[in-house]
């Protein structure tokens, strides 16, 4: 059993923002009208929130210091961001948007976002492969990675798991969360019980009615969010889950006696990519923000603060959040799904899941 310990964000020691400082000190004495880029400004997504406050101080002030340049933030959710560019298409307002649910796949399929070149990104060369992985296909690179695997209970009246497939095992049955297909949470922790039961990605019909049939009877309960997994564990007796890293480091934080446990089969990971919005008037702007995104002291922040793995491998972190996120060689081994596959299939599957769970 690989059990991965999450340290609340007390513990952690945002190492990256001193770095940041030291990077931007240097730079002081020139004012801003001395800058490149200054008197531009930029239109970028924000998922608002916690997220929001570590992309401040990692990515917008480093970048307005050394740039000259200014970050208007708008706070969109993925599916909400697809729709405004979509919507925007003959006259885009957003420069660089973010999404964390395989959107890139759709808009950069439908010619909405503008492609990368590898060799446009100066942090190219230190970022591990599943980071670049998309540009080919005309998608942005990620940024960030929150590895997807098994929350546990530790004061739960059963042993620790160690496999997707212990989701079924009778020790917990009554005290199990699943995520409604609704979350792609839910979706990318499926695919990887049809990948433990042999199906994978091409057949998970055995994992939908096998999940469907835990909903149905009782076994467990489905929830939606990530405020309704929290209470799951709080106040309803809830021992295991398949859900994000990062998550359960929040939950640590609310004081729940949680650990996240990497399966024997691996886990996956919910992926958040930073694109160029095609049509706009300033792309090298855009793909400057996006390469301070990708800075080793930009990922430590996000490390730190909120246990996001890093995917630029000279990205260095205190003990404390190396213990608490992936990194380096364990990122090798994390299962990411086509998001094209994903998208074509994902209506039919939550068709199926939705008629076994309201029965």
């Amino acid at each position: 059993m690989n059990t991965r310990r999450i340290l609340t964000t007390g513990a952690l020691v945002a190492t990256g923002a001193l770095v940041l400082a030291g990077c931007a000190a240097g730079d002081d004495s020139a004012s801003s009208g001395d800058k490149e880029f200054a008197g531009e400004t930029i239109v970028v997504t924000s998922f608002g929130g916690d997220w929001e406050k570590a992309f401040i101080e990692a990515v917008v002030d480093p970048f307005e210091e050394e740039t000259g340049a200014k970050v208007e933030l708008i706070t969109l959710y993925s599916a909400d961001a697809l729709a405004q560019v979509t919507a925007q298409k003959a006259s885009p307002q957003i420069d660089v948007v973010h999404f964390s649910g395989g959107q890139e796949f759709t808009a950069a399929a439908d010619g909405l976002i503008a492609p990368i070149a590898a060799d446009e990104l100066s942090e190219s060369g230190d970022l591990i492969d599943l980071a670049t992985a998309g540009l080919e296909r005309g998608e942005g690179p990620v940024i960030q990675l929150a590895p997807i695997g098994l929350v546990y209970n530790t004061e739960a009246d059963a042993p620790a798991p160690t496999s997707w497939l212990d989701l079924f095992d009778e020790a917990y049955a009554g005290h199990v969360a699943l995520t409604d297909f609704s979350n792609t949470y839910g979706v990318l922790s499926m695919l990887r019980v049809a990948d433990a039961l042999g199906g994978g990605i091409d057949d998970p019909s055995q994992a939908i009615t096998d999940l469907g049939a835990l909903a149905s009877s009782g076994d467990a309960i489905v929830v939606p969010t990530s405020p309704d997994l929290q209470t799951a564990f709080a106040q309803r007796d809830t021992w295991l889950a398949p859900y994000a890293m990062d998550y359960a480091g929040t939950l640590q934080d609310a004081g729940l006696p949680v650990e996240f446990i990497v399966p024997e089969e691996g886990v996956t990971a919910s992926l958040i990519t930073a694109n160029v919005v095609e049509g706009r008037d300033n792309p090298d702007l855009a793909k400057l923000f996006i390469d301070f995104e990708l800075r080793p002291e930009a990922q430590a922040v996000f490390a730190e603060s909120m246990r996001y793995s890093p995917v630029n491998t000279k990205t260095e972190l205190s003990d404390e959040a190396a213990d608490a996120v992936l990194t380096g060689d364990e990122l090798e081994t994390v299962v990411v799904y086509a998001p094209g596959d994903v998208a074509a299939s994902r209506p039919a599957w939550t068709d199926e899941w939705n008629a076994l769970i309201t029965k």
